[in-house]
């Protein structure tokens, strides 16, 4: 048991690590990302039982609406609601790229946990492989979401529209991902392909946060008093 638990939370650790170190002005304080990692992995169980109650009472019928709406919309929705309401307005984001820190540490918690429940129903031979598929692409989906936020909360226009991709964006994604997986007998010829663009698509996103968070931080320091 305790060979599944280091193999499941290993991934999302040394992700959300990864992405963590990427900020190089003035990193979140553990706590609050903790926080916002533990409130991920607790929205397994309402995303779970709504899904369950999909299942059971055969609501979805179609492999696109179970791939968008049952997994994705659901997913995605909660894990933006909860950015939205628990760390936005946080006093400790205060840089575009903490949105991506925030984002990732959410959707990572989640992972996490559905990490745990998976690896101990089936099996330690499946750890390498859901690290690098579902472990990896809801930290991908995380930053996306992250960078929308994160730019929607500093910039001087269009907020209402980058809190609108922060949600969108991840939501089509992830509804591919689940889409893939679902569809085609062959997935792993479109699903790999498919992560090596998430993962070019999110490392841009980080490289651009980081170019808005150093602008960002220049004006601050314009407006400072001498």
């Amino acid at each position: 048991m305790l060979g599944i638990l280091s193999a499941a939370i290993a991934p999302g650790l040394a992700l959300l690590s990864y992405f963590y170190l990427k900020d190089e002005y003035d990193s979140e304080p553990i706590s609050v990302v903790f926080r916002a990692f533990m409130i991920g992995a607790l929205l397994v169980f309402p995303i779970m039982f709504i899904q369950y109650v999909l299942d059971v009472e055969h609501i979805v019928h179609s492999d696109l609406i179970h791939a968008f709406f049952s997994i994705s919309f659901l997913e995605e929705f909660f894990k933006w609601f909860i950015l939205i309401y628990t760390v936005y307005q946080h006093v400790e984001f205060d840089e575009p790229y903490d949105g991506i820190v925030y984002g990732v540490a959410v959707s990572l918690g989640f992972a996490t946990v559905e990490n745990i429940f998976y690896l101990i129903a089936n099996g330690l031979e499946y750890a390498l492989s859901r690290a690098l598929l579902p472990v990896s692409s809801h930290a991908l989906f995380g930053v996306i979401m992250g960078f929308y936020l994160g730019k929607g909360k500093f910039s001087k226009s269009h907020k209402s529209r980058w809190i609108i991709f922060s949600l969108m964006f991840p939501f089509l994604f992830h509804g591919v991902y689940d889409y893939i997986l679902i569809t085609f007998e062959n997935w792993l010829i479109y699903m790999l392909p498919f992560m090596i663009f998430l993962w070019w698509l999110a490392l841009r996103k980080v490289k651009h946060a980081r170019i808005l968070t150093s602008q960002h931080n220049r004006e601050l320091n314009k407006s400072l008093p001498m």
